[in-house]
C-alpha cells in the first residue's frame, strides 16, 4: 500500500518528503508538552470536509510553533535525576579521579559516571588491540596521561548498567563519533567549539578525530599553544577541546585551534546553525531571563531554543540580581533530546572555565564526617533542601536522602525542624558544593571512607564474589576489601565456594589500607580475627619481648618471613623457628600458616626485626595451668575491666587476676541495655554479681545477665548431656539464628536446637528477625538424640513456664542497669545538666514554658534546664492549646541523659490529681512513651504513669509492627504493688494486650474476664464427660472444667476406678471455683495469675471443698510440687501415653503434671512392648515420687512400687550397647546406668555370649552393687531366679579367696598382649597364662596366638598361681593341665618348645617319631597348601566386576584346611585336581588311603606302638563306600550349572553350552581379574561382545557396563572415554550414560559424574528418569540449594503436563536424601493446587507416616478425608486412617476416626436423597 500511495498519491497532493514527516512527529512530541490534551487514536474513518480543514489548521498552528521555537518551556525547574539519565544523553562532566583503567567523572546534581579505557577514540582503541596482540607494538599511553582532576569533558551517556546491588551506573565515553555524530561535514562552521581526540602526531601537526564523517580535522603545530608548548607532548588518544578556524572543500577539511583564552570565550551564535539535535554541551550561550521561579530560572538562547537554570547553577550570592528580559552568559550543561530539555548554569566557575576546575574544595574537607548543629536554609520540593553547616559552608540534601528509604516523603517536618545531623556524602566538583544525607542509616554507618579504617579493626561484611585470588567482601556500599586465598581460612581452602556463599555475613580483621587507592585486604584467619594479643600495627608497636599473632608470607632455607598488619614483616631464623632441630623450614611450616611470634630486636628507623618461635612455645609449656579459675560453674564474681574488644570485654576475675570473657550479650537480658553498658564501661571498672557460665583449656566465660544467674544459683540447669531429660526446662541465651532453627547456648557449654516449627506458637516463614543473637530465652528440651550427644528443645511460650513474677524481676533488673549507666556517666562527665536529668524520673512533674510550637509538637524552656533540649509530640498536646510564653505543667516521661533531651506530656488527664492505687485492681493503660525494650503508660484516669517491659515474656517474638507495643494502645494492667521502691515509687504492675470490659473495683479474689470470684460456688449442667475432665455449662452462659482428681473426695478415690465416670451428662451439679485455665494454653493458672487471659473457671465437685463453710486458698503448681516428698505414695491419673517418649503422662492436681517413665511401669518384661494397654485414660494408679522440682516444674513417679534402685534387687533395663571387651550397657529406670559383664551373663558358658543381644532389647537385671556411679548388673538365672536356678555349671567368682590353685575354671579371653593371654575370669578378676603356658608351640610373634584367640573367646584354664597380696592368677592352658586341645592348632606346622624338666623324657623320646612323621606328613601336603593358599587369595580379592554374586561354597572350601586332619588333607588333595577324568576306577582312591594308613601308623607310633594295625574286612568296606559317594557328590558338583568355575577350561566348556550369558562372561572376566590378568579380562569381554547375538541388548549391556566398570578402575581417562563412546553408538544411549554416572558416583568421582551428568540433562533433557537421576545425586552430595535450581530447569524442559510428577517426584527425594521440611512443603504446593490427585496423596501420607509427627499425619488424613472426590477414594483413606490409629493412636483416637467415617457416610446420604 505504501509504494501504490506514493506512485499515485490521492487528493492531487504530492507527499511530503521525510523531513517534513520528522518535523510533524515532532510537533507531536511537543504538543505533549503542552496544556491541551490530545484523544487518543481509533480506528480510521473516512474524513469528511470539516476533519480535512481541522487536520490543515492544526498544520498551519504546529508550523508557526515550530517557527518560534525548538523546544517546549518546562513547567518546573529541578535538577537533574539519577532515573532521568537515558542512554545518549550530552553531558558535561569533571574528571574526580584517574585509574588504571577506568576515569570517574563527576556529573551534574552530583550524579557521578564512570568512563572506561575502551571509549575514549577509535585510535586508541586500535592501539590497545595492538598491544594485546603483538609485544613488538610500543608502550601506549596510560589514562593518568591523558586526563587529570579536574579536567571538564564533554561526554555522552553510553550504557545504563545495574550493579549486582541493583543501583545504575552511569558508562560515559568521550568518543568524538558519540559525542559530535549528530554534526556533518556541512553543518561544520567557523568558530565552533568541538571535542575531540588526537588521533594521530605528523610533523607539523596533530590529526584530530572530531566524529564527523568525511571530515578531516588538522591541528598545526603553530596553533598549538598554552599548556602544550610543543606536538610532542600531545599523545594518540589524548582529548581536546578545540576552535574551528578555518574550513575547507565544504567542510571535508578544517583547521583547529585549542588557545585556551580564545576557547573559553568563544560564544556558539545562531548562525553556526545549532538546533536541538546537535547541540552541545559546553557552549557558552548568550540567554534572556524568561522568568524567575523559586527553584530556578526558565531562559532564551540562541533565538529559538528554551532553557533552565536549576538553583545549584545560579551564582551564589546574585540571586537577588536576576531579573526578568536579563542578558546573562551561561554554559550549556546537559542536553535531553528525548525530552527535549536544556539544562544551563551560571556558576563562574563554569561560565569563565579555562582548562580545569578544582575537583576537591580548597579549603577543609567535610568528605564522609558527620556534622551536626545544621541548619536548614531552603527546601526545593522536587529536588531537595540547601543545608548550611555550622562554619557557614552550604550543601545540598538530595530529596531521597532527606528520608529513609523505605519511609514516605515529608519535606515539610524536615523543613521545619530546628537543626539537623547529616553526613557529607561527596563533593560535586560541577557545582562546586557538597552532597549530604539526612538518613540516619547512613550517619550511624561505622565505615564510610577508606580512611575510616584501620588496620587491625573488627569488621563485619558482606561476600560479593568469589575470585581465584581470594574474596571480595563489601562493608559498605562504598567500600570493598579482598581477602587474599591464603587468607580464607586457617587452613588453606581447596574449594572456597563450599565455604561461602554471595550474600554471607562474615567478620574479618583488616590487614592493610590504602586509603588513597582505595585498596584494603582482610582477613578471615579466625586465629588473627579473635587474637587477644597486642596488634603490631607498626614497627614502634613491636617491642623487644612482646607477642603476637602473624602469618608467615614466604619459607627461606635460613628461616621463615612473618608479616603482621600494614605489612611490618620479621626474619624468624632457623635456630629460632623450634627447640627442635629443623634442617628443611618447608617441611615443618607452610605458606599462610598463623604462629604467635616474640620479638627478640626491631630496629623502627630501618624496618628491621627479628622474631622467635621457640620462646614462645618454650614460655607455654613452663606456663603453669595455675591461671586458670579455681572455681565452680555458677559461682557468683567480682571482675575489673581489662581491655574492651569489639565483641565483648575482657576482665580479670579478682582477686586471682584471671582473664576470662566476657562478651557483650551477656551484659543484660535486655538487648538494648548490653550496648549502652559496653559503651559506659571503661578500663579498670569494677563489675560484680558475674556468674561463670563455661570452663575449658581454651577460654572461660562469664555472665551477667540475672536470669542465667538465677538458674545457675537455684540448680536450674543441665550440667552435661547425661542429665538432660525430656520435659526439662532451662534457661539459656541464643547462639546463632539459621533459616531451619535457632541454637540455643546454656551453661556447661551445651547447645541445642530449636527447629522453626517450635520456635513459636504461630506459624513462623523465616527465622530472620525472630530473635537476636544473645537474647535470653526459656527452652524446654523436646527430644534427646544420646548417641550423637544432641538435642532438640522448643521456646513456644505455650510449652514453657517463666519463673514466678518473670517480668517484674527482669523490668527492675533493667531499670536499674539503666540507672548504672547513668551514674557511670555521670561520673566520666559529671556537669550540672547531667546531673539534673539524672534526678527526674518518669511521672515527676515540671513547669516548663513554651518556647516553639510546629506540626510535629512543641519545645519548652526551664530555668533549671536551660541547655536541655525539652520537647512534647503532637500526641501529647491534644487539647491543649499553647502559646509561645506560656507557663504549663508538665510531666516526665522519659530523660536521655546521652543526648541531653527530654520527653514531657501536657495533657490534661496526667496533670490532674492523683488518684491511690489498690493492689489486685485491674486498670485500662494507655501507652505514652516507648524507649527500647521499655514503655511508659499512663493508668486510667488516675493521673499516675509507670514503666512496663515491651515484651511480657522472654520467648515473646514480634512478626509484623502491628504486633509490637506502640505509642496509643490500650493495655490492660494489674496493680501487683501500688508503690515500688525499685521504680522510685511508680506502682509495678503486669499487663496483657487485651483491655479489660469493666474495671476491677475491689481486690478481692475475682476473675478479671468472666467475674468469677475465688471459692465462688456454681451451679451447672454437665455437657460432656472425657476420661480427665468434665466440662459444665454454668449459668451465666460461659462454660468451667472440672478436673479428673476435683471429681471424688481423695479418701473414696481407689485404685483402678474412673472417678468422671461416676458424673453422667446432664445432670446438674453444685461446683466451687478454684482457678481458670488458658483457652489457648490450656494452662492451668491461679486467680491470682496476672496473665490470666479469658480462662475457663476451673471448679471442684468434692463435696467439703463446695461446702461455703470451708475456707481455702488458691494452690499454685509450685507449691504444690513443694508439698510432694520423694519415696511418697500418691494417687495419680493416667492422662497420655507418649508413644515418641515411651513414657505414660499421668495428673494429681489441676496445676501439676507427672511423668512415668517406660522402666518404671511396669516389671513385667511382657507388658513392655504394649504399655499403652496397662492403664486407660482417667483411671487412678498409686505412684511413688521419685524425683521432684518446683524450679523447674518437674515430677517423675514410679508405678512399679519402688522409687529408687537397691541393691540386690531385680528391674528391667534396656541394652543400649554392646561393647565386646565390657559386655552390655543397660539403661536402668530412674536415669541410672548399669553394666552387665560378659561373665555375668548366663550360669553356663557359652560360644559367642553377646550374639544373644541386640542393641534396644528389654532384660531383667540383678542389681548387684554401685562401682563409678555405674550399677554392677547380672543376668544369670541363679541371681535373677534363686529357688528353680539349677546349680550353675560356671560359678561366680566375687573374690580371689575363692580361686584355689589345681582349680580348673571356664572364662573369655579379655586381649592377647605381649606378656600374654588375659582371660577374663569374672567381672572383677582377670588372670594370665604366660606364653609358655598357653600353648606348646613355640611363635615369634605373640600376634599368631591372636589370630586363634579373639576377644571373647571361651578357654578352659587350670589355676597355678594365686597372688591374692598383688592379686595376680596365673593360668595354664595346655593340653596336659585342661585336657583340652591346644589353642594353636597342628596344621600350622610350628616348632615345639619343651614344658619342664618333669616332661623331659617323654618328649625326648616322641622326638624321633614327630620328626619321621612331620617329614612324611609335610611330603603328603607338600602340593595341598600352595593350592590352597592361591585359592583363598583369589577368594579374597574383589575385582570389581565380577558384582553379581559370591559363592559360599568357595568360603566354606576355604575354611576347611585350618581344622582338617590328616585324613582330610588326603581327600582334598583328590578335590582340587584341575580336571576330572570320567574312565578313573575306584582303584584311584587308593593312593588317598594309603595316606591315611601312613598317618595312622605314625600316630600309632608316637603312643608307643612299633607295627600297622590290620583293617577289618568291615572298615575297609566303609570306606570303598565313603569313597563312592565322595565321587558322586564330585560327579554332581561338575553337572550344577550355579557352581562357579575355578579355571580357563571350565569356562570355556560352560560358554560353548551357554554363549549368550552375559553372568557366564563376566564370571570369567572376574576370574582373570582376581589373578590380576587386565588384559585377558579386556580380550574376554571383546569377545563377548562379539559372541553374544544382536538380539539380546540386556546382555550386551551387561558386559559394556563390566567393560566401563573395568576401564575405570584398571584403565586410564582416555580408555575409559574409548569405550564408553563405544557403547553409546552400540546400545541405547541413555542407558549407558546413566551406568556410567552410577560407576562414577560409586567410585567416588563427584566431579567427573556431576560433568556427565550436566551432559545428560541437556541431551535428554526429555526424559524425566534422567532428571530425577541428577536429583538423586546431587541430594546425596548435600547440594539442596543446585537441586532446587534443577527443579526449576527440569519443568522448563519437560511437558507441562508431567510437571506435577515432576514435582512429587522432586519432593519424594527431598523426604528420603535432602531436607524432610523442603520436600513436605514442595507436597503441600502441589496438593494445594491439585487437591483431587489422590494418587500424590497417597504417597504424600506414605512418607509422612514415615518421617513426619503423629499430628502433622493426623491433619493430612482430615484434608484428605474431606476432599471432594469418588467416595471409592474417601474410602479407601479412610480405610487407611484407620490401620494408622490402630496401629500407633489410642482406643479414643480410633473412636474418633469411626465417628468422621459415620459423618461422611451420612452427609453422602442426605446428599443423595437431596
Amino acid at each position: 500500500m505504501a509504494s501504490m500511495e506514493e506512485d499515485f498519491p490521492r487528493g492531487g497532493t504530492t507527499k511530503k518528503s521525510r523531513e517534513s514527516t520528522i518535523v510533524v512527529q515532532r510537533n507531536e512530541v511537543d504538543n505533549l508538552f503542552q496544556s491541551n490534551e490530545q484523544a487518543e487514536p481509533k480506528k480510521r474513518k473516512v474524513a469528511n470536509k470539516d476533519d480535512g480543514k481541522r487536520i490543515k489548521k492544526q498544520k498551519m498552528e504546529d508550523k508557526k510553533e515550530e517557527g518560534l521555537t525548538l523546544n517546549a518551556a518546562v513547567k518546573c525547574v529541578e535538577i537533574l535525576h539519577n532515573k532521568a539519565v537515558r542512554e545518549g544523553m550530552l553531558m558535561l562532566g569533571c574528571v574526580k579521579e584517574v585509574m588504571d583503567f577506568q576515569v570517574t567523572v563527576g556529573l551534574p546534581s552530583g550524579l557521578q559516571g564512570f568512563l572506561s579505557i575502551k571509549n575514549i577514540c577509535d585510535s586508541y582503541n586500535k592501539l590497545l588491540m595492538e598491544q594485546l596482540d603483538s609485544a613488538e607494538t610500543e608502550e601506549i599511553c596510560p589514562l593518568s596521561d591523558l586526563f587529570y582532576p579536574g579536567m571538564v569533558l564533554r561526554c555522552v551517556v553510553a550504557n545504563l548498567a545495574v550493579t549486582r546491588g541493583g543501583s545504575i551506573s552511569i558508562q560515559l565515553s568521550v568518543n568524538p563519533k558519540l559525542v559530535n555524530k549528530h554534526l556533518n561535514s556541512s553543518s561544520l562552521k567557523t568558530g565552533m567549539v568541538l571535542s575531540g581526540c588526537i588521533e594521530s602526531v605528523e610533523e607539523y601537526g596533530c590529526i584530530v578525530d572530531i566524529g564527523v564523517s568525511g571530515t578531516k580535522a588538522f591541528l598545526p603545530k603553530k596553533n598549538i599553544k598554552g599548556q602544550h608548548q610543543n606536538s610532542e607532548e600531545l599523545k594518540v588518544g589524548q582529548y581536546l577541546l578545540s576552535q574551528v578556524e578555518e574550513v575547507n572543500n565544504e567542510g571535508r577539511v578544517v583547521q583547529l585551534s585549542i588557545n585556551p583564552s580564545t576557547i573559553t570565550h568563544a560564544l556558539a551564535e545562531p548562525k553556526q546553525g545549532w538546533n536541538l539535535i546537535n547541540l552541545l554541551p559546553g557552549l557558552l550561550v548568550k540567554a534572556t531571563i524568561k522568568e524567575v521561579t523559586k527553584h530556578g530560572l526558565l531562559v532564551d538562547f540562541l533565538s529559538s531554543f528554551n532553557g533552565q537554570v536549576d538553583f545549584l547553577h545560579m551564582d551564589p550570592g546574585r540571586e537577588s540580581s536576576y531579573a526578568k528580559g536579563a542578558q546573562v552568559k551561561a554554559r550549556v550543561l546537559y542536553i535531553d533530546s528525548s525530552a527535549r530539555l536544556v539544562a544551563l548554569s551560571l556558576r563562574s566557575h563554569l561560565v569563565n572555565l579555562e582548562t580545569r576546575v578544582d575537583p576537591t574544595p580548597a579549603e577543609h574537607d567535610w568528605t564522609g564526617e558527620v556534622v551536626s548543629g545544621c541548619k536548614m536554609t531552603a527546601m526545593h520540593h522536587m529536588s531537595g533542601g540547601m543545608l548550611e553547616l555550622p562554619d557557614k559552608t552550604v550543601t545540598f540534601v538530595h530529596r531521597n536522602h532527606l528520608k529513609e528509604s523505605n519511609e514516605p516523603a515529608n519535606e515539610n517536618r524536615v523543613f521545619a525542624k530546628p537543626e539537623h545531623t547529616c553526613r557529607i556524602l561527596n563533593f560535586s566538583p560541577v557545582e562546586q558544593i557538597y552532597f549530604a544525607t539526612l538518613r540516619q542509616s547512613v550517619i550511624e554507618k561505622p565505615f564510610f571512607r577508606y580512611h575510616d579504617l584501620q588496620a587491625g579493626q573488627v569488621v563485619e561484611g558482606t561476600v560479593s564474589v568469589l575470585l581465584n585470588h581470594g574474596m571480595l567482601v563489601h562493608l559498605s556500599d562504598n567500600i570493598k576489601g579482598l581477602v587474599p586465598r591464603t587468607h580464607l581460612s586457617d587452613i588453606v581452602l581447596q574449594n572456597p565456594a563450599k565455604k561461602y556463599a554471595e550474600g554471607m555475613k562474615v567478620k574479618c580483621r583488616v590487614l592493610s589500607v590504602d586509603p588513597e587507592n582505595k585498596k584494603l585486604y582482610l582477613t578471615r584467619k579466625k586465629a588473627m580475627v579473635e587474637s587477644p594479643l597486642p596488634l603490631f600495627l607498626s614497627y614502634h608497636d613491636a617491642r623487644p619481648g612482646c607477642v603476637s599473632h602473624g602469618y608467615i608470607v614466604t619459607i627461606k632455607k635460613f628461616g621463615c618471613i612473618v608479616r603482621f598488619y600494614n605489612n611490618v614483616t620479621g626474619l624468624v631464623p632457623i635456630n629460632e623457628l623450634s627447640s627442635e632441630p629443623i634442617i628443611a623450614p618447608e617441611d615443618v611450616f607452610y605458606v599462610g600458616q598463623v604462629l604467635k611470634a616474640r620479638v627478640l630486636q626491631c630496629d623502627p628507623k630501618r624496618e628491621n626485626m627479628v622474631l622467635s618461635f621457640k620462646t614462645v612455645a618454650e614460655q607455654e609449656m613452663e606456663e603453669p595451668a595455675n591461671l586458670q579459675l579455681d572455681c565452680e560453674v555458677g559461682k557468683r564474681l567480682e571482675a575489673r575491666v581489662l581491655k574492651k574488644v569489639a565483641n565483648g570485654l575482657e576482665v580479670a576475675i579478682l582477686p586471682d587476676c584471671v582473664r576470662v570473657a566476657l562478651p557483650t550479650i551477656h551484659l543484660s537480658d535486655h538487648m538494648s541495655n548490653c550496648s549502652l553498658l559496653w559503651e559506659s564501661l571503661q578500663e579498670g571498672d569494677v563489675i560484680s554479681k558475674l556468674v561463670l557460665i563455661s570452663k575449658n583449656k581454651q577460654n572461660m566465660t562469664v555472665t551477667k545477665k540475672p536470669t542465667v544467674r538465677w538458674s545457675l544459683e537455684e540448680g536450674v540447669v543441665a550440667k552435661d548431656f547425661s542429665e538432660l531429660v525430656v520435659g526439662l526446662q532451662l534457661v539459656g541465651w541464643i547462639k546463632s539464628v539459621m533459616p531451619y532453627g535457632v541454637f540455643v547456648e546454656f551453661p556447661y557449654g551445651l547447645t541445642g536446637l530449636a527447629p522453626i516449627a517450635a520456635i513459636a506458637d504461630k506459624f513462623l516463614s523465616k527465622t530472620l528477625n525472630a530473635f537476636q543473637v544473645g537474647q535470653t530465652v526459656i527452652a524446654k528440651v523436646t527430644n534427646l538424640d544420646e548417641e550423637k550427644q544432641r538435642f532438640l528443645v522448643t521456646l513456644k511460650i505455650s510449652e514453657v513456664i517463666p519463673p514466678d513474677g518473670d517480668a517484674q524481676t527482669r523490668l527492675i533488673n533493667g531499670l536499674k542497669e539503666r540507672k548504672a549507666v547513668n551514674e557511670m556517666l555521670l561520673m566520666r562527665d559529671n556537669n550540672d545538666l547531667r546531673q539534673q536529668l539524672a534526678a527526674l524520673s518518669a511521672g515527676q512533674r515540671l513547669k516548663l514554658t513554651v518556647d516553639t510550637i510546629n506540626d510535629r509538637g512543641a519545645t519548652f524552656k526551664s530555668d533549671d534546664l536551660s541547655e536541655a533540649t525539652i520537647m512534647a509530640s503532637k500526641n501529647h498536646m491534644k487539647g491543649v492549646k499553647l502559646t509561645p510564653g506560656q507557663k504549663v505543667g508538665a510531666v516526665v516521661l522519659h530523660a536521655d541523659i546521652l543526648s541531653s533531651c527530654l520527653h514531657v506530656s501536657v495533657l490534661s488527664k496526667l496533670m490532674g490529681k492523683k488518684k491511690s492505687l489498690n493492689e489486685g485492681v485491674t486498670y485500662k493503660a494507655t501507652v505514652q512513651y516507648i524507649d527500647n525494650e521499655f514503655a511508659v503508660v499512663s493508668l486510667d484516669d488516675t493521673a499516675q504513669v509507670t514503666l512496663i517491659q515491651t515484651s511480657s515474656h522472654l520467648n515473646e517474638i514480634f512478626q509484623l509492627e502491628s504486633e509490637k507495643v506502640r505509642v496509643g494502645m490500650t493495655l490492660s494492667v494489674q496493680v501487683i504493688e501500688p508503690s515500688c521502691e525499685e521504680l522510685q515509687g511508680l506502682p509495678l504492675v503486669s499487663w496483657n494486650r487485651s483491655g479489660p470490659e469493666q474495671q476491677r473495683t475491689t481486690s478481692g479474689n475475682t476473675d478479671h474476664s468472666k467475674g468469677h470470684c475465688f471459692g465462688r460456688v456454681l451451679k451447672g449442667t454437665v455437657q460432656t464427660v472425657k476420661p480427665t475432665c468434665i466440662r459444665v455449662s454454668l449459668e451465666d452462659g460461659s462454660f468451667g472444667s472440672v478436673h479428673v482428681s476435683e471429681v471424688m473426695d481423695p479418701r473414696e478415690v481407689h485404685v483402678g476406678c474412673f472417678p468422671t465416670s461416676s458424673v453422667k451428662p446432664g445432670s446438674v451439679v453444685t461446683a466451687r471455683v478454684i482457678g481458670g485455665r488458658d483457652i489457648t494454653t490450656h494452662r492451668f493458672l491461679p486467680i491470682s495469675h496476672p496473665k490470666m487471659s479469658c480462662p475457663v473457671p476451673e471448679l471442684t465437685l468434692i463435696p467439703s471443698k463446695v461446702c461455703t463453710s470451708v475456707d481455702f486458698k488458691p494452690v499454685t503448681a509450685v507449691e504444690k510440687l513443694r508439698s510432694y516428698k520423694i519415696g511418697e505414695e500418691i494417687t495419680c491419673f493416667v492422662s497420655k501415653f507418649h508413644p515418641d517418649r515411651k513414657c505414660l503422662e499421668v495428673t494429681t492436681h489441676p496445676c501439676v503434671t507427672g511423668t512415668v517413665e517406660l522402666l518404671a511401669i511396669t516389671t513385667d518384661s511382657k507388658d513392655v512392648n504394649h504399655p499403652e494397654k496397662l492403664y486407660k485414660l482417667g483411671q487412678a494408679v498409686r505412684a511413688k515420687v521419685v524425683e521432684v522440682s518446683a524450679r523447674p516444674q518437674r515430677l517423675v513417679l514410679s508405678l512399679t512400687g519402688v522409687h529408687k534402685l537397691e541393691k540386690g534387687s531385680t528391674t528391667l533395663g534396656v541394652v543400649t550397647s554392646i561393647q565386646p571387651q565390657t559386655g552390655l550397657m543397660v539403661k536402668l529406670p530412674f536415669g541410672a546406668w548399669g553394666v552387665v559383664s560378659i561373665t555375668d551373663l548366663e550360669d553356663a558358658y557359652r560360644l559367642n555370649p553377646l550374639a544373644a543381644y541386640s542393641k534396644d532389647q528389654l532384660i531383667r537385671c540383678y542389681l548387684l552393687g554401685i562401682k563409678s556411679n555405674r550399677w554392677q548388673l547380672s543376668l544369670r538365672s541363679s541371681r535373677l531366679n534363686p529357688q528353680q536356678a539349677k546349680q550353675a555349671k560356671d560359678p561366680e567368682v566375687s573374690s580371689f579367696n575363692e580361686l584355689k590353685e589345681g582349680q580348673i575354671i571356664r572364662g573369655y579371653v579379655m586381649s592377647v598382649g605381649e606378656h600374654g593371654v588375659f582371660i577374663r575370669l569374672s567381672r572383677d578378676i582377670i588372670g594370665r597364662a604366660q606364653f609358655m603356658m598357653a600353648t606348646k608351640y613355640f611363635f615369634k610373634s605373640h600376634e599368631v596366638l591372636s589370630e586363634h584367640l579373639p576377644p571373647n573367646t571361651l578357654l578352659t584354664t587350670k589355676i597355678i598361681g594365686v597372688d591374692r597380696e598383688e592379686e595376680h592368677v596365673n593360668l595354664s592352658l595346655l593340653t596336659t593341665d585342661t585336657g583340652k586341645p591346644d589353642v594353636i592348632p597342628e596344621s600350622l606346622g610350628l616348632q615345639l618348645h619343651t614344658v619342664g624338666n618333669e616332661n623331659d623324657k617323654r618328649d625326648a623320646k616322641k622326638n624321633k617319631k614327630h620328626t619321621l612323621s612331620e617329614s612324611s606328613k609335610t611330603q603328603a601336603e607338600s602340593e595341598t597348601p600352595k593350592k590352597k593358599k592361591k585359592k583363598a587369595k583369589t577368594d579374597d580379592c574383589d575385582s570389581g566386576v565380577g558384582v553379581y554374586f559370591r559363592e559360599e561354597d568357595d568360603q566354606e572350601d576355604e575354611g576347611k584346611p585350618a581344622k582338617a586332619t590328616h585324613s582330610a588333607a588326603g581327600l582334598s588333595r583328590l578335590q582340587v585336581a584341575a580336571g576330572f577324568s570320567w574312565d578313573v576306577g575306584l582303584s584311584s582312591l587308593k593312593p588317598a588311603s594309603t595316606a591315611q594308613d601312613v598317618d595312622s601308623s605314625d600316630g600309632e607310633d608316637q603312643d608307643g606302638g612299633t607295627k600297622p594295625q590290620k583293617k577289618s574286612r568291615h572298615k575297609l568296606a566303609e570306606e570303598k563306600k565313603a569313597a563312592e559317594k565322595m565321587l558322586v557328590e564330585r560327579e554332581a558338583e561338575l553337572m550344577d550349572p550355579s557352581l562357579r568355575p575355578q579355571d580357563a577350561a571350565a569356562f570355556e566348556r560352560l560358554l560353548l553350552a551357554s554363549p549368550n550369558s552375559s553372568l557366564l562372561w563376566l564370571q570369567y572376566m572376574a576370574h582373570h581379574l582376581q589373578a590380576t590378568q587386565i588384559e585377558q579380562a579386556r580380550a574376554v569381554a571383546e569377545r563377548a561382545l562379539k559372541t553374544i547375538s544382536f538380539r539380546e541388548e540386556q546382555e550386551k549391556l551387561n558386559v559394556w557396563v563390566a567393560l566401563l566398570n573395568l576401564e575405570n578402575m584398571y584403565g586410564t581417562e582416555e580408555s575409559l572415554k574409548k569405550v564408553f563412546e563405544r557403547a553409546v553408538q552400540f546400545c541405547e544411549p541413555m542407558p549407558v550414560y546413566q551406568q556410567l554416572a552410577d560407576i562414577y558416583t560409586n567410585s567416588n568421582k563427584i566431579k567427573e559424574a556431576e560433568s556427565l551428568y550436566k551432559g545428560m540433562v541437556k541431551r535428554f533433557r526429555q526424559n524425566k528418569a534422567v532428571w530425577l537421576s541428577y536429583a538423586t545425586f546431587l541430594l546425596r552430595q548435600g547440594k539442596s540449594d543446585d537441586n532446587a535450581a534443577l527443579l526449576q530447569r527440569a519443568l522448563k524442559s519437560l511437558p507441562a503436563k508431567e510437571s506435577v510428577d515432576v514435582i512429587a517426584k522432586f519432593a519424594q527425594l527431598e523426604f528420603r536424601y535432602g531436607d524432610v521440611d523442603k520436600g513436605r512443603s514442595m507436597f503441600d504446593k502441589v496438593l494445594t493446587s491439585y487437591p483431587k490427585r489422590t494418587d500424590l496423596w497417597s504417597v504424600f501420607i506414605d512418607l509422612m507416616v514415615k518421617h513426619g509427627s503423629q499430628k502433622e499425619i493426623r491433619e493430612h488424613f482430615d484434608r484428605v478425608i474431606h476432599l471432594s472426590v469418588s467416595v471409592k477414594k474417601i474410602k479407601f483413606f479412610f480405610k487407611r486412617y484407620l490401620e494408622y490409629e490402630k496401629k500407633h493412636g489410642t482406643p479414643q483416637s480410633i473412636q474418633a476416626v469411626k465417628e468422621k467415617a459415620i459423618e461422611f457416610v451420612e452427609a453422602k446420604t442426605a446428599e443423595t436423597a437431596k
